[in-house]
């Protein structure tokens, strides 16, 4: 029998609607996009809808919506793309003015993120990156303080990937835009299960990742507000309204639009699902393993779905090895002996003796309370095991 999957975060399977919307895009109707016959008529209407439908679920118009091959490439979109957009004559002429590229960002954002800021650091742009407290939020007054000197963007993430916890972010682009500041934002893990409005957030820019919201991996979008101006990050034919080149994946595209309408049906619902399922787990492993176990994160800002916590005295990562009917993500890795502990605990201050035995659950759709309640029972039996023995 497969493992009771607890590690939405990660990824999420293809929901049947988004398969059966994806079909006929893969088997009859295969024009190019941008063809003018007939057989694109049909596949460029496709897109075009499925815009639309990403647009409805975010408050965007349509025609702020770029398709992009995931959530990584619309956040080196957001990033790389406002900073060239800035640029004006040769790299050493602006150097040499002293007018820098200034990017603000956090110390707990996904690779996707801090990886592009890096990149551009070594071009010689410079980077900020704000501190958490120990629950995981960025304080808008740091942002407040970082971009006093001057930003061209501040990009921080909706909600953090490892404990869930959602981010001030209207406190955050009230600042940007009395500033004049470009804000992104890294939406991939609440789009679907938490409502979000681009308007109501004030951002200018929002990446989504299609695998988190049970579409196929290999498609995601970003939001553009009307007026924002990108360097494309793929130069080529004049896709995407010219921003993004590239041959539309109509099936991908398809299944991101009908993966977003099903997420606009099911909200608030499902947010509330979410969290009962998240709260059920939690409390009976409180109950059972009292102050054996520590949550990581703030206990009420954060996704509907997820729970980090730490089981004290145990590594995360040997706890899960010794739980095979569980599939779920460490916030530790022990290697020869050495055990290494998440840069989201770190960031956030969680002493070491606690993040080594940090676990990441997350439950989604699919997940049954049956399925939580055997998890929990295989969870606690397994750290009652390692206390009873020493380890």
């Amino acid at each position: 029998m497969n493992p009771i999957y607890l590690d939405y975060n990660a990824t999420t399977p293809i929901d049947p609607a988004v398969v059966e919307a994806m079909l006929p895009y893969l088997r009859e109707h295969f024009g190019n996009p941008s063809s003018a016959h007939v057989y694109g008529q049909r596949t460029h209407a496709a897109v075009e809808q499925a815009r639309a439908q990403v647009a409805a679920l975010l408050g965007a118009h349509p025609e702020e919506i770029v398709f992009t091959s995931g959530g990584s490439e619309a956040n080196n979109h957001a990033l790389k793309g406002s900073v060239f957009a800035s640029l004006q004559g040769f790299f050493g002429r602006w150097l040499g003015r002293g007018t820098r590229p200034h990017l603000v960002t956090s110390t707990i954002e996904h690779p996707a993120t801090l990886q592009p800021c890096a990149f551009l650091e070594r071009l010689g742009c410079r980077v900020t990156q704000v501190a958490v407290d120990r629950q995981g939020i960025v304080d808008p007054d740091d942002i407040r303080k970082a971009i006093e000197r001057g930003a061209t963007l501040v990009s921080i993430m909706h909600s953090n990937n490892e404990v869930g916890t959602l981010q001030p972010i209207r406190a955050i682009s009230a600042i940007c835009r009395a500033r004049g500041v470009l804000l992104h934002t890294d939406a991939a893990q609440s789009v679907g299960k938490v409502p979000l409005d681009v308007q109501e957030l004030g951002v200018d820019l929002l990446s989504v990742a299609g695998h988190k919201v049970y579409a196929p991996k290999g498609v995601g979008a970003l939001y553009v507000r009307r007026g924002v101006r990108l360097e494309p990050l793929l130069h080529g034919a004049g896709h995407e309204a010219g921003r993004r080149a590239s041959t539309e994946s109509v099936p991908s595209i398809v299944a991101l639009g009908e993966a977003c309408r099903v997420a606009r049906a099911s909200l608030p619902a499902a947010t509330e699902k979410l969290r009962q399922l998240r709260e059920r787990l939690w409390q009976q492993l409180a109950n059972k393993l009292g102050e054996r176990i520590v949550l990581n994160g703030h206990p009420e800002q954060r996704l509907p779905n997820t729970l980090n916590v730490s089981f004290r005295g145990v590594v995360g990562a040997e706890l899960l090895r010794a739980v095979p009917g569980i599939a779920a993500s460490t916030g530790s890795a022990c290697h020869e002996g050495q055990v290494s502990q998440s840069p989201v605990l770190c960031a956030m201050k969680i002493p070491p003796e606690v993040g080594s035995g940090a676990v990441r659950l997350t439950v989604g759709r699919f997940t049954t309370t049956d399925e939580v309640d055997q998890a929990a029972h295989q969870l606690v039996e397994a750290m009652q095991g390692a206390i009873s023995s020493g380890r």
